[in-house]
C-alpha cells in the first residue's frame, strides 16, 4: 500500500469538495477499498473519511417507503424490523453477500459503488482497461468463469459482484446524490450502475465531487419475495447467477413480476420486458421459457463462462417455479 494522507470530513459537502479532487477518494466502510488499496490497484493520495457525518439512520418516508442512510451497515438494514417484513427481499440478498464481520462494517453507499473482483481488474500485471484504459480485456481470451454475458463490450466483460442492489433493483430504489457542483439529484437504482462500452473504468453515474447521501425505497406493495444466489460455495462466494424477484398472482394469473439478475452484466441487470411476458399469464413451463428467452437473447459466452447461459435459464426457472408453489 502506497502513503496516504488522511483527512476527516466535516460535512457532506466538504466530502463531496474534497472527492472532486481525483486525487482524493472517499472511504466509510473501507470493506472493498482498503482491499484495492493493498493490491495498488487504487492509489488514493488522499482518503476523504465520510464516517463522521451520521447519515446512519433508517426512517420511514412521507410516501410510506423507508429512506437508509449511506452509512448504514449492510448489517442494520438486513436485520431492521421494517425491511424484513416489508422489503425482505432486500434483507435476504445482503444476507446472501460476504461476511458477518463484513457486513458489520460495509456500508449502503459502499456496497452501491465496490468495483469488481475480475482477476484482470485487481493483478495489475494484467490488462485491463477497467484499470488502465487502453490496455485491453484480459478476460476475453482468458480467465472468464465469473464474467458477463449480458451487456459486455469488446473493452470489458466483467461484472458488478453485489448482492444488495440487485434486490434495490427489482425494487425499484432510488439513489440521492448530494455533489459540489450544487447539482444534487436522484437517480434510480436501475440507473445507477453502467454498462462497459468505451468507457469501462466508469462503474455508475457518479461524477467527481459526488457522494452517495442515501437510498429510497418506494412504499411496500405486498407480494412474495424472493433472492437465489447461485455460487460456487455456499458461504463468501460472488454469484455465478443470482436472481431478485417480487411476485404476486391474482385469478391464476401474474399480477406482478419484478425480476433482476446479478452475476450476468456489469450492473444489475433489470429487463421490463422479462415482466410483460409473464404479466397477466398462467404459469407454465413454456411461459417460463419464454421469460428466459427474453432475459437471454442478447446473451454471449466467453468459452469459460457458456455455462452461465443455461444456468441463467435454469435459475429464472427454479425462482418462478418457488413462488408458483407458494402461491398455491
Amino acid at each position: 500500500m502506497k502513503p496516504f494522507d488522511y483527512t476527516r470530513t466535516s460535512s457532506v459537502q466538504a466530502a463531496a469538495e474534497l472527492s472532486s479532487d481525483d486525487a482524493t477518494m472517499v472511504i466509510a466502510g473501507g470493506t472493498n477499498l482498503l482491499d484495492l488499496m493493498k493490491l495498488q490497484v487504487e492509489t488514493p493520495a488522499r482518503l476523504a473519511d465520510i464516517g463522521p457525518l451520521g447519515m446512519e439512520g433508517i426512517a420511514e418516508t412521507d410516501e410510506g417507503g423507508l429512506r437508509i442512510g449511506a452509512n448504514v451497515t449492510n448489517t442494520a438494514t438486513a436485520v431492521d424490523e421494517r425491511v424484513c417484513r416489508d422489503y425482505p427481499v432486500l434483507a435476504h440478498a445482503i444476507l446472501a453477500g460476504a461476511t458477518q464481520q463484513l457486513r458489520n462494517k460495509a456500508t449502503t453507499g459502499g456496497n452501491l459503488c465496490q468495483r469488481t473482483r475480475c482477476f484482470y481488474f485487481t493483478n495489475i500485471d494484467q490488462p485491463c482497461n477497467k484499470r488502465e484504459p487502453g490496455s485491453g480485456c484480459g478476460a476475453i481470451d482468458g480467465i472468464a468463469k465469473l464474467h458477463a454475458i449480458l451487456g459486455t463490450s469488446d473493452a470489458c466483460i466483467a461484472t458488478y459482484p453485489g448482492d444488495m442492489a440487485v434486490a434495490m433493483s427489482a425494487l425499484d430504489a432510488s439513489v440521492e446524490i448530494t455533489s459540489s457542483r450544487g447539482t444534487d439529484r436522484v437517480v434510480p437504482a436501475r440507473e445507477f450502475h453502467r454498462l462497459p462500452g468505451d468507457t469501462p473504468w466508469r462503474d455508475n453515474v457518479l461524477e467527481p465531487g459526488d457522494i452517495i447521501t442515501a437510498v429510497t425505497l418506494p412504499p411496500p406493495t405486498g407480494g412474495s419475495h424472493y433472492y437465489r444466489k447461485v455460487r460456487e460455495r455456499s458461504s463468501y462466494a460472488f454469484a455465478l447467477v443470482s436472481v431478485a424477484a417480487i411476485i404476486e398472482f391474482e385469478d391464476g394469473v401474474f399480477s406482478r413480476a419484478d425480476l433482476a439478475f446479478g452475476g450476468l452484466a456489469h450492473k444489475p441487470w433489470y429487463d421490463p420486458d422479462i415482466s410483460a411476458v409473464l404479466l397477466g399469464q398462467a404459469p407454465d413451463e413454456a411461459l417460463f421459457d419464454r421469460a428466459a428467452d427474453v432475459l437471454l437473447k442478447d446473451a454471449q459466452g466467453y468459452g469459460e463462462n457458456d455455462f452461465k447461459i443455461l444456468l441463467a435459464r435454469r435459475t429464472l426457472h427454479a425462482v418462478l417455479a418457488q413462488a408458483v408453489e407458494d402461491a398455491a
